[in-house]
């Protein structure tokens, strides 16, 4: 007996040999056949300390459409005055921010920081063109959840490797500001 999918593309187990389509015969239902994968830009931007958290800023565009500076602008007023108000949870903490633009007009603002010593905590923000008036929560349904796109792990693995770099350090004042200074650009 072997693994094999039956007609509606679910794992059955049929006796080897029999007819049916493999995992190699069915098209993957969450990967677009149209979909063609192009390159973005990872941008530093200047260091964003708010109540409770010091954060590294990075943009995240294609090259040719950068994130404007005024939504830039908004993203950091918005993440000032929600960890001000203590709108964020967050409370003595390093981490990074990610402004990523993902079409001509939504953006995730997506707020990560290091929690349990060795654990990646996220706050997904979204906006979406002139149909929502600032950031909000990105709303999250079902067990099985989104967590990172392909562009955005190139940040995040960076930002992995550096926060290990930390934990092996002393985790003085000094080294809590080497981790900070420690970002990543580039084409992802």
């Amino acid at each position: 007996m072997g693994v094999r999918l039956d007609s509606k593309a679910r794992f059955a187990r049929v006796p080897a040999g029999m007819p049916g389509p493999t995992i190699h015969d069915v098209a993957l239902r969450y990967v677009d056949p149209e979909y063609r994968h192009q390159l973005k830009e990872v941008t530093p931007r200047a260091r964003l300390d708010v109540r409770g958290a010091r954060l590294k800023s990075y943009n995240l565009a294609p090259a040719a459409e950068p994130v404007p500076p005024k939504l830039e602008q908004r993203a950091r007023t918005f993440l000032m005055a929600q960890s001000a108000g203590g709108g964020l949870g967050l409370d003595r903490e390093l981490g990074f921010v990610i402004l990523h633009r993902c079409g001509k007009a939504f953006y995730f603002l997506l707020v990560n920081t290091w929690r349990g010593s060795n654990e990646l905590w996220e706050t997904v923000l979204y906006k979406e063109n002139e149909a929502t008036e600032d950031f909000a929560l990105f709303p999250s349904a079902g067990p099985h959840r989104a967590a990172f796109c392909v562009w955005e792990l190139g940040p995040v693995t960076h930002e992995k490797e550096a926060w290990v770099k930390f934990l092996k350090s002393e985790r003085s004042g000094r080294d809590q500001e080497h981790y900070l200074e420690d970002t990543f650009s580039g084409m992802v």
